[in-house]
């Protein structure tokens, strides 16, 4: 069984999505998930979980929405207003926390100007909001700085459990083995608390690099430190259309692991560890 943690729909009619202003003409238009149908079922993926893709709650509702008459998709990590504790609190205990289908949360940090934007107070009161109701936290960092925020969050809220999104853009597209993010993420991997999604690499390494030899070195070093306990999977499509299609994105990831994990550690990696993590 494999579980697509990483699934991306947007309707540039529910939400404003402002980041696809700046974003390649492929992704600027809506993404419904009937247009996946096909792929994933040639690919072999048997559920999903949808990943917020935009800051307006507008777009978590319409995952939620989707989800409930989609019956492959098993969850929904949504946007909360983590910079307003009170709000927060509200939308969890009056809709959030009743809805079978709302697995996490996530924010796009690597859009703030602020690279530490999480460690602001209110947000900090809002993840231990997380934290006390065992809700796993989606971090999507690009820099060394995003993960060495993470390590102060983590001081600050110890019970949190966090995956790092497309595994915070190692630097596979400069072939670097593994320099400061090698260094961030063993110290990371430390904590048990703390998880790896291994998703994104296409548009991390560009798609003359994403083949199974290049991505191998990276997913090995993620797997040898976290444990085949601490490492989920996901497509990331359709941003990940920018590299290759669907099918082939899932064959990278498939060939590597593959090479490296016997069947019982792939199952984990495939399915198990997101069932664990997503509370499915």
């Amino acid at each position: 069984m494999i579980i697509d943690t990483h699934i991306h729909i947007w309707d540039t009619e529910k939400s404003s999505y402002n980041w696809l202003s700046g974003a390649p003409e492929l992704l600027k238009r809506t993404y419904t998930i009937e247009e996946l149908e096909a792929p994933r079922q040639q690919a072999g993926i048997d559920a999903g979980i949808f990943v917020q893709a935009d800051v307006q709650l507008e777009d978590s509702f319409h995952m939620l929405e989707v989800a409930k008459r989609t019956d492959w998709i098993k969850g929904v990590v949504c946007w909360l207003p983590l910079a307003d504790t009170e709000a927060t609190g509200q939308l969890l205990k009056r809709r959030l926390l009743q809805d079978e289908y709302f697995v996490g949360v996530r924010h796009l940090i690597h859009d703030e100007p602020d690279p530490e934007w999480l460690l602001r107070e209110p947000v900090i009161e809002s993840l231990k909001l997380l934290a006390a109701h065992n809700i796993p936290y989606d971090v999507v960092g690009v820099l060394p700085v995003h993960m060495e925020t993470i390590l102060k969050v983590a001081e600050k809220v110890p019970d949190l459990r966090m995956v790092f999104d497309h595994l915070n853009a190692p630097p596979i597209r400069e072939g670097q083995r593994f320099g400061r993010w090698g260094e961030l993420m063993q110290e990371i991997a430390s904590n048990k608390n703390m998880y790896a999604k291994i998703s994104g690499l296409g548009t991390v390494a560009g798609s003359d690099r994403f083949n199974a030899d290049t991505l191998k070195p990276y997913i090995e070093f993620i797997i040898k430190n976290f444990s085949t306990d601490r490492c989920l999977c996901g497509g990331d499509w359709p941003v990940s259309l920018l590299a290759a299609d669907y099918v082939t994105t899932w064959q990278r990831y498939k060939e590597v692991l593959a090479a490296l994990l016997d069947r019982s550690e792939q199952e984990k990696l495939y399915s198990g560890n997101a069932v664990q993590f997503y509370n499915l």
